[in-house]
């Protein structure tokens, strides 16, 4: 995925465009980058982050680079920012979203004979350079945004560094949000509210979908009114947002212990499932587990901690194998809590499978009697399209998928609707085969209705598309 952050200020915004930028590292693992522009123009740093935190690589960026406005971002992918020079004038750009229609763009481009690119990711044109180069084939920087908006499958949320200021465009159907805090004498842009929280900021507010704003020291200047229609990703909520964050006027926190409190209801009203205690996986299935444990009144504990430290996240390295390693490596059971136990525990989601079948086998291993599993989302039945939450390269990395494919064969695209309903027959075998393969003594996985009711929006105005692979729409604001 990706985080981005950006400052505009009457003095120099350095620091706070780092450590701002910092607080989005729980999104993206593998490249972080700055802009700033002041009185020497522009300066850029970008540094491969996979093997050490941000902070860590940019420290001494920090002290050298100076500028009154500045933006940054943590990307999974792509180096950025880049810095373009154009008819449009000189700018910076860092993105966040996904292409899918990326060779048809570059073709488009190729096709006019006067674009090249110099960005190069893996031997492919760096995303972020494509997305400027849209831009320039328009005769404004605001119809230049709204050009990449219209033209790309996928989605696109961008902070645009240039003399004047820094230009936001949430994403057309506000995929991904964006929000601006102020204080005296300087205002921010972030994806993540919680990030400007310490340095001084408070809410100012959200931009919506597809709104495009000028951000200066005096004010924000809005260019492009937001659209009717939007679409944020569900997920933000369930697994990426950081705890402290909003999105929407919705806290991520609590929406978490809505999700866990639903939970709870499904198994009580079944009355088949008596654990003795109630666990979350560290750290983005505890405040699901919280919730669940306040509202089933079943003990909430912490039998594995997460050993922090020196491993890095689990889903770093790009041997799967070597995941795998670290997510055992860092995991250490407190014997005392399992040991004889029926366990309930919950994690944000099952994508593949393989480090939660560890965990239980972990668990076991350590003296649980039972462990029951409880997917705070439905199951992943669809590859996103639109945010790159997951490294998954084909649909039959998700293990729902692959036992659907197992079950029907041929006839499997045909019957993704009746597996992605939680009524139905199909659902329920699903799940039986999938609690069988990871050798849970139970899995109840959160329904899909259950799960918009926990977030709070409705359904129209929410991505679903993983769970149930469709893209919605069909409501305005409101």
């Amino acid at each position: 995925m990706g985080g981005l952050f950006g400052v505009v200020s009457r003095q120099n915004c350095t620091h706070e465009v780092f450590y701002g930028v910092d607080y989005h590292s729980h999104l993206g693992t593998r490249r972080g980058g700055m802009a700033t522009y002041g009185p020497d123009g522009f300066n850029r740093a970008i540094h491969n982050i996979e093997n050490s935190p941000f902070r860590t690589k940019f420290e001494r960026d920090v002290e050298e680079m100076q500028g009154y406005y500045g933006i940054a971002c943590i990307s999974d992918f792509e180096p950025q920012p880049i810095i373009i020079q154009s008819h449009l004038g000189s700018f910076a750009i860092a993105t966040v979203g996904k292409v899918n229609n990326y060779d048809s763009l570059i073709r488009e481009l190729y096709d006019d004979r006067h674009t090249h690119f110099q960005e190069m990711t893996n031997g492919q044109v760096n995303v972020t350079e494509l997305v400027g180069a849209m831009i320039c084939r328009k005769d404004s920087l605001i119809e230049g945004i709204r050009y990449v908006q219209e033209k790309i499958d996928g989605s696109m949320t961008m902070l645009i560094l240039m003399r004047d200021g820094i230009y936001a465009a949430r994403d057309r159907l506000g995929r991904t949000p964006l929000v601006i805090g102020k204080k005296e004498g300087a205002y921010c842009v972030s994806m993540e509210s919680f990030a400007y929280m310490n340095l001084g900021y408070t809410d100012y507010r959200e931009l919506g979908p597809g709104e495009i704003v000028r951000v200066t020291p005096d004010g924000v200047e809005q260019l492009a009114p937001a659209g009717e229609e939007m679409q944020i990703c569900s997920f933000l909520w369930v697994y990426y947002g950081y705890p402290p964050s909003s999105y929407e006027g919705i806290n991520v926190e609590e929406m978490r212990y809505r999700c866990g409190s639903m939970l709870a209801r499904r198994d009580m009203a079944a009355g088949n499932v008596h654990p003795d205690m109630v666990a979350g996986v560290p750290d983005s299935g505890t405040a699901h587990a919280i919730g669940y444990a306040n509202e089933s009144n079943i003990p909430f504990s912490r039998p594995f901690i997460k050993y922090t430290p020196t491993w890095p996240r689990s889903f770093m390295p790009t041997s799967q194998n070597q995941r795998n390693l670290i997510a055992r490596m860092k995991l250490l059971p407190v014997k005392a809590l399992i040991e004889n136990k029926k366990l309930l525990l919950i994690d944000d989601s099952i994508v593949r499978g393989t480090q939660l079948r560890e965990t239980t086998e972990f668990l076991y291993q350590s003296g649980a009697r039972e462990v029951h599993v409880r997917p705070a989302c439905p199951p992943l039945i669809y590859g996103c399209r639109f945010l790159n939450f997951s490294r998954s390269k084909s649909d039959l990395d998700l293990i729902a998928r692959r036992v659907i494919l197992a079950r029907e064969g041929e006839n499997a695209e045909k019957t993704l609707s009746e597996y992605a309903d939680p009524e139905s027959e199909r659902y329920a075998d699903m799940c039986g085969e999938i609690c069988r393969q990871q050798n849970f003594t139970s899995l109840r996985y959160h329904r899909l209705d259950d799960l918009v009711e926990s977030i709070g929006l409705p359904k129209c105005r929410l991505c679903t598309y993983c769970f149930d692979g469709k893209e919605g729409g069909g409501c305005k604001k409101g």
